[in-house]
This record gives C-alpha cells, structure tokens and sequence, in this order.
C-alpha cells in the first residue's frame, strides 16, 4: 500500500512539473514578444543619405560621430545650397536623398510648399530656438549663420559703416558680396533687406553704382577680401569669417546697427526618403549634446537654445532686420537675380 501511495505521489509530481514547463515561455519566444521585450527602440542598419552644405569638416565629423553611435553608414552629398537643389530636381525619377540640410530657410520653405517633406518631432524639439521649427515641423534648424560685413584689416584697418554708409565715396570699387544665385545665406539676406527695411532696394542700386562686385560663392567672395583685392565684403557668411580669423587671416566682422538676417539652416526628411526610420534619427540626432557642441566648434550659431558659443558672437548678441519669410520666399530669387543684373 505504502509503494502504491508514494507511486502516486511521483507522478502527481512529475505532472505537476511538466505543466509548469510548458506554461514558460521559450527564450526565443521571450525574445521575439514586444511585451516582455527590455529592447523597445528600433534597431537601426544600412545606410542614411544626407546632402549638406559647408563646412565640410563639420559634415564630416556629424557622419562620423551618428556612425559611431548608431551603426549607421552616411553617404554624403555637400554643396552649395544651389547645387544640391540641382541635385534634388535631378534624382526626381528616382530619389537618393533622405535628408536634406541647406543655408537657406526661404529654400527650405520652397520645398516644403512643393509638398517634398515629411512632418516629424524631433529629440528635444523643446529645447530649439523659438521659429526655428516651422508650425508642420517639416523645417528643424539644427544651426544658422548670420551674414555680417566681413573687411580686411590691412586695407581697411576699423569699420562700422551701416548697411547703407557702405555706398559712401570712401569705399568706392573696394566693396563685394557673394553670388545671392548661389549663396543661399546671401539671398536670404537681400530678401530680408527689401522686405524688412523701407529702402533695401534703394541700399542694392547704391551698392552697385558704388562699384559693387559679385566674385563668386561664398569661398570666392571671401578669398576676393582675404587676399587684399577687395577690401570689404558685404553680407559674407559670419562662420567663414571666423574661422578664417581663427587662423591667423587679416579679417575682422561685425554686424551692422540697423540689423542683419539670422538664417537657420533647415535640416528636412523628405517624403520620399528611401531609409525613413534612419532619416528620423539622424534629425534627432542633430539636436543632441554632441552634435550641438559640433555646430557651435565649427563657428555656427547652436539650434537649441540652452548651447553656447565661445569662439563667435552669440544669438542674443546680433541685431536682426525684423523678417517675414513668407514675404522673403516670395521675392527671394528675383532679388537676387536683380543684384546680379545691377552689378554687371
């Protein structure tokens, strides 16, 4: 009796565990469910494709350090802001880019309204300068530049001269500017000159009878002042002349009293982005500690609003024309097709 009770007994046992077994999930299963899962993030392969204006060391080093901390290869495109429109308007059949960075806002605006962009809330969205999300959160500004006047100490030892005063006799032949058809910082600032000044279109005519030239793209328009064959450039890009300073170049820049344009610089995903989830986090990772500590290294003005610069003039430190860039979108191109006209 006492063997038939302890028999029994084992096999309630054996029972009793085989039912608790089966009632565990597998490892793999425990893997593969979302709702016991540790990992909730996607996980992120392949490669992003971003097309991204100057400074090149800085596109470099933010495909660098996303690579580093994603897995993520970036293919790069740089240019001028013309040149990857040009680009954009020639993969349209077939398109390559995921995000798009450009200097100019007023184009970032453009491409919006062609419906080419995908809305998004970025990481610490929160933290960004104040306009510098558009309202459909299609345009992240993840940095800017400002255009200043930019001369070269040797020729010109001190200057202050307001936008207008540069027309005076004094500084006749010795003024440029960059090519507004192919900066798009410099067309943003004209646009902003005519729509924010009662007399912006008076200021270009006076520019141009004055002797006013346009050497080129940003890079050109600077050499043209850096080596002396011009002594004072007009709306020249303010990291380039940083930098140029830094090392050792005989330049100074300020801003002028009546005000500049701050032109965030629209990083975009667009709708037809071939590595979506990818193009989201690269944007994202724009706004991050680090790359916002790039951002200001490479002599640009921060995207959010709690990081400093120490090597340049801060935000809060430039005056600024009042712009409207809906205004600005609409008179952009031919503005600056017009200051070309006046200077041949």
């Amino acid at each position: 009796m006492k063997r038939s009770i302890v028999c029994l007994l084992l096999a309630l046992c054996l029972c009793l565990g085989l039912a608790a077994c089966g009632s565990q999930p597998s490892q793999d299963e425990t893997n593969n469910d979302p709702a016991v899962s540790d990992n909730t993030e996607p996980q992120l392969s392949g490669k992003v494709t971003v097309y991204m204006p100057s400074p090149a060391g800085l596109a470099d080093k933010l495909a660098k350090a996303f690579t580093a901390k994603t897995g993520v290869e970036v293919e790069q495109f740089q240019g001028t802001t013309g040149e990857i429109l040009a680009r954009l308007e020639a993969e349209q059949a077939n398109p390559v880019a995921d995000v798009v960075i450009l200097a100019s806002w007023s184009d970032g605006l453009s491409m919006k309204a062609d419906g080419q962009l995908e809305s998004y809330t970025p990481a610490n969205a929160d933290k960004v300068n104040e306009g510098w999300i558009d309202e459909d959160n299609m345009l992240f500004g993840s940095s800017a530049s400002a255009v200043g006047v930019i001369y070269n100490t040797t020729v010109v030892p001190e200057l202050n001269a307001d936008w207008s005063e540069l027309a005076d006799a004094q500084y006749k032949d010795m003024i440029a500017i960059p090519d507004p058809e192919k900066s798009g910082a410099c067309k943003d600032f004209l646009a902003g000159l005519v729509t924010g000044t009662a007399d912006g279109e008076a200021i270009m005519q006076s520019w141009a009878d004055n002797g006013l030239t346009v050497p080129g793209a940003n890079k050109a328009a600077l050499e043209a002042v850096t080596t002396g064959e011009k002594g004072i450039l007009i709306a020249g890009v303010d990291y380039n002349a940083y930098s140029s300073m830094a090392k050792g170049e005989p330049l100074n820049i300020y801003y002028p009293a009546s005000g500049t344009v701050v032109n965030p610089r629209p990083a975009m995903i667009l709708k037809t982005a071939p590595n979506m989830d990818n193009a989201k986090a690269f944007v994202d990772f724009l706004f991050s500690d680090e790359a916002q500590k790039l951002v200001a290294d490479a002599y640009l003005l921060p995207g959010r609003s709690d990081v400093q610069c120490e090597n340049r003039t801060n935000l809060s430190d430039i005056p600024q024309i009042t712009t409207d860039w809906d205004k600005m979108m609409e008179v952009a191109s031919d503005t600056a097709a017009k200051l070309n006209s006046l200077c041949k």
